[in-house]
């Protein structure tokens, strides 16, 4: 019985285990860009957060960003890969790359952002809130 019951924890312990090392994720340098660029994206648009705190969490991450836009940028493992990621990140340059795209054209990250969807701030204060 002591050795049956042993047998079962000892199984039971392996499952765990490989299923451990089986949910480990391998992310790259462009999926980390794509993870601190979607939080920057929300400290944009939280409404929740105040004009001092916001600009402090932009100001960090953009700090992150240029970091992480020269990982992707000096990568040798994306040249020549044509996976829809790397061509969408490659062909949508000024959003992928919000920092080094909004020092290029002189604008804040938030601006530069807005800009790229056609966002400007007479189309924000004409804006109203309704239902759809």
């Amino acid at each position: 019985m002591l050795k049956r019951s042993l047998k079962t924890v000892l199984v039971g312990s392996f499952i765990v285990a490989a299923f451990s090392v089986a949910a480990t994720a391998k992310a790259g340098t462009l999926e980390n860009l794509e993870r601190e660029r979607a939080q920057t994206v929300q400290y944009f648009l939280d409404t929740n957060l105040e004009p001092n705190e916001r600009l402090a969490r932009i100001d960090v991450s953009k700090r992150r960003l240029i970091d992480m836009e020269r990982m992707v940028l000096r990568d040798k493992s994306l040249r020549g890969k044509t996976t829809p990621i790397v061509r969408r990140a490659f062909l949508n340059y000024d959003v992928t790359f919000m920092a080094h795209s909004a020092t290029e054209k002189n604008l804040t990250m938030v601006d530069n952002w807005l800009d790229q969807f056609a966002v400007s701030t007479d189309t924000l204060m004409t804006a109203k809130i309704g239902k759809r």
